[in-house]
């Protein structure tokens, strides 16, 4: 197993291993930036509202129709990886596919005084940022973005038009994977406790990573690439990505600890059994359509974990679709070619909800219509 394929979670290939004894400081509004700095942006936009835990940042091009939020991982990186250059940029790509009113929801990196946050502190800053746009809105969940997006799609139903889980682990227990977290979860809340001051250090998980040249090899892939010197765009991509890796985010022990326990160990989502902002919630709860994204050769949300959503999700959600692409992980957000296959029939799926779709439906486009979900995880193609 590729540790860099485990880009949230790189200790499952390093189990044995140890953080840096160089301890980074925690950030803090005078030592270090919060969020990404502007000029890191590849689309125009703005910040509409500002918490402590997020920026909701608006690239909007449209001030009428019903709102789209790409909801990014809070981990190990930043929410650039949404938008990371010209041409591997998953916003512009909605965009361009008429997608005009979209925001994004940017997580901050962690400090001493946000030590104590936790899942419910997410979601309730995402309710927040909602009730800002007005919904209802669609909700477009990027990997651990994904799980967050449906359990609070779950919560607050009314609030949620359409929801997309893209690269989203949703039942833990559905691949391999799910053994490595019981096998280090001992080692692993060990490490985080010690100097930490409440803070798990992106420094310090970055240092279990791969090498420079597993780097670049990677980079590469993620951006679906394989000669960036040929061109003058692919060589802007792969400076960002390689400067995006370096520029890490500090994590709540708090909530590091929950992901952990109550989602990878315990799988309690897929379970019906998570609690959130106060009530029990399952995934059958959710009652708007779903799409599903899936990467087949994605080693942090294996299809077989995204597609369980299908038939763990509620009879409300009565059209699924779902798209199996030629992807490891981060190429489903940043690859040339995904972008360019995959998500303009997202789009598409998206604007149908709203009745604003065009003539016809992308070729490629898997729809289902589930009793009891697709038993492997792959429905006949439309």
């Amino acid at each position: 197993m590729n540790p860099w394929e485990i880009w949230f979670w790189p200790w499952f290939a390093h189990s044995g291993g140890a953080a840096s004894e160089e301890r980074a400081k925690p950030a803090d509004a005078v030592d270090g930036a919060r969020f990404v700095p502007e000029d890191e942006w590849t689309t125009r936009g703005r910040v509409a509202l500002e918490l402590h835990e997020l920026r909701l940042r608006d690239f909007s091009r449209s001030r009428t129709g019903r709102a789209a939020i790409l909801v990014t991982p809070f981990a190990l990186h930043d929410a650039i990886l949404a938008d990371l250059a010209p041409g591997h940029s998953l916003v512009q790509t909605l965009l361009d596919h008429g997608c005009k009113r979209l925001f994004l929801v940017e997580w901050a990196s962690a400090t001493r005084e946000s030590r104590y946050q936790t899942i419910d502190s997410q979601l309730a800053a995402l309710h927040v940022a909602i009730d800002e746009i007005g919904g209802p809105v669609d909700l477009i969940g990027l990997c651990q973005g994904g799980w967050l997006s449906l359990i609070y799609a779950a919560r607050f139903p009314g609030k949620i038009g359409r929801l997309v889980l893209a690269g989203a682990p949703v039942d833990f227990a559905a691949s391999a994977l799910s053994g490595a977290t019981g096998a280090t979860a001992a080692f692993l809340l060990e490490a985080v406790k010690r100097g930490g001051d409440g803070v798990i250090r992106g420094a310090d998980l970055l240092a279990l990573w791969a090498g420079p040249a597993d780097r670049m090899a990677i980079a590469m892939q993620a951006l679906q690439i394989t000669d960036p010197d040929r061109e003058e765009r692919g060589q802007r991509a792969l400076r960002n990505f390689l400067r995006w890796h370096e520029r890490t985010l500090d994590l709540p022990e708090a909530y590091f600890t929950q992901v952990l326990t109550l989602l990878y160990q315990e799988n309690r989502l897929a379970r019906g059994q998570m609690t959130a902002l106060g009530r029990t919630i399952a995934p059958d709860m959710v009652d708007c359509p779903v799409a599903l994204l899936a990467g087949d050769s994605d080693m942090v949300a294996p299809p077989d974990q995204v597609f369980a959503a299908a038939r763990l999700v509620g009879g409300g959600a009565s059209r699924f679709l779902l798209r199996e692409a030629r992807s490891a992980h981060l190429a489903l957000f940043m690859g040339r070619d995904t972008l360019a296959m995959e998500w303009p029939a997202i789009a598409g799926w998206l604007l149908a909800g709203r009745g604003e779709a065009r003539k016809g439906r992308a070729p490629g486009t898997q729809i289902i219509v589930p009793q009891d979900g697709p038993k492997s995880g792959k429905g006949s193609r439309a």
